[in-house]
């Protein structure tokens, strides 16, 4: 089974943590909650859901993770003025890995530099930005590219965890694509500096 990471700060999205985190959960997938401060107690926006913080982002290794996933709310807006938790969303993104943002979570991808010449989708406040990332935004509830995974709403939260266990699947065609992908992205930001 996979390693997961949530990573989570106060006023994420409720059903955007809890739907992705129960079919991991089922699925086998061994999940951390990663944060800013471990043992913080955070709370989702509509008050559904508390969650405590299991790690610090700054002592994680992107390669303890098999994948990361990034709910939306408040929380991303938090989070990507934190130094450490970009420069570790900026790693798995460039590592290959799987990453899977939802809602409001493509602005964190933003802050780390990782949407540029990519297509996803977000909500819908969010797609100017993507936008002005150097990004394809397009209205569809869960968007494949290589190994990033995006969805826009709570509505779309099944077909969200699907893909992301699909990805997570054995043989995946996910991992080698996006490595791929990065390994070319890395030789022409090299080529252009």
């Amino acid at each position: 089974m996979a390693n997961v990471a949530f990573v989570l700060a106060e006023d994420f999205e409720d059903s955007e943590f809890r739907v992705p985190f129960d079919a991991l959960l089922q699925a086998g997938h061994v999940i951390k909650i990663l944060g800013t401060q471990v043992g913080l107690t955070v709370k989702g926006s509509k008050g559904k859901e508390t969650v405590t913080i299991d790690e610090l982002i700054s002592d994680k290794d992107v390669n303890d993770f098999d994948a990361l996933v990034i709910p939306g709310g408040y929380s991303p807006d938090r989070l990507r003025t934190n130094e450490d938790v970009v420069a570790f969303v900026k790693t798995f993104c460039e590592a290959g890995k799987i990453v899977a943002a939802v809602c409001h979570g493509p602005s964190l991808l933003i802050e780390a530099e990782q949407v540029r010449d990519r297509t996803l989708t977000s909500w819908p406040s969010v797609k100017k930005d993507v936008q002005n990332a150097g990004a394809h935004w397009v209205d569809q509830e869960v968007v494949i590219d290589g190994a990033l995974i995006t969805s826009r709403r709570p509505g779309d939260l099944q077909a969200f965890s699907a893909a992301i266990l699909k990805a997570l699947e054995p043989g995946s065609p996910a991992h080698l694509d996006e490595q791929k992908a990065a390994a070319q992205r890395q030789n022409e930001r090299t080529l252009t500096q």
